[in-house]
């Protein structure tokens, strides 16, 4: 997409506008934002209301660039390599700074630490990530699902599976024994003790899904083909 398409969108998710140099702090949480979501485009040099190509110095790209650079070495963590180019629109100078989205989350601010500098994209604004936020990032970054992660407060046979069992046979034919819990990833092994998942206890009529996971509601769709539409 070309830049003269890129300003004629609004400010989102992945997009953020600057008139000028943002300020140490606001340009170090949308790059941590970025890299903790889906990335996104910083561009600088545009006016927001209304919007306009403002420009920048071209004397000054060069030390910008610079300044942009350090403050995302120096402030951010894990750290983060986006890329920095220049653009021209009508003779006028930009500064656009593409950040990818992050191999290693959580990142944040590093003075700040995990709990207080980690930062989420919601709409077009930076966001502070409270403690569940973060541990799903940190799942993220083992590639660890929330449905695959292991209960440890009851064993696998504890559990009060019966209706789950039942409605499982009922439409595959097949027995939920115990290689096929482990085969779906709903039961675990640690030091040779068998453990529900996150998933077999939402599946579970237990008392334990009520004390874990009150607020849950699953629900379950079946697509038809593989077209979109």
């Amino acid at each position: 997409m070309d830049i003269k398409t890129i300003i004629t969108q609004s400010e989102g998710r992945r997009l953020e506008f600057k008139e000028t140099m943002p300020k140490r702090s606001d340009l170090a949480k949308t790059v941590i934002a970025f890299a903790n979501d889906a990335g996104g485009d910083i561009i600088i040099g545009i006016g927001d209301k209304p919007r306009a190509v403002i420009g920048l110095p071209e004397v000054e790209l060069v030390s910008m660039e610079e300044q942009i650079s350090d403050i995302i070495y120096s402030r951010c963590y894990p750290g983060i390599l986006p890329e920095i180019t220049f653009l021209s629109v009508a003779d006028k100078h930009l500064i656009k700074v593409t950040v990818y989205r992050g191999s290693m989350p959580p990142y944040y601010i590093k003075e700040k630490g995990k709990l207080q500098g980690t930062y989420i994209r919601v709409g077009s604004s930076n966001r502070l990530a409270d403690e569940s936020i973060i541990t799903e990032l940190e799942r993220r970054k083992r590639n660890v699902s929330f449905d695959s992660e292991l209960v440890s407060d009851k064993l696998a046979e504890a559990l009060k599976t019966d209706p789950f069992a039942s409605i499982f046979n009922e439409k595959t034919g097949k027995e939920l024994s115990k290689q096929t819990l482990k085969k779906l990833e709903l039961t675990k092994e640690n030091h040779g003790v068998i453990y529900p998942t996150n998933a077999l206890v939402l599946f579970s009529d237990d008392e334990l899904r009520n004390s874990l996971f009150h607020y849950a509601k699953v629900e379950c769709a079946r697509f038809k083909g593989i077209s979109e539409y």
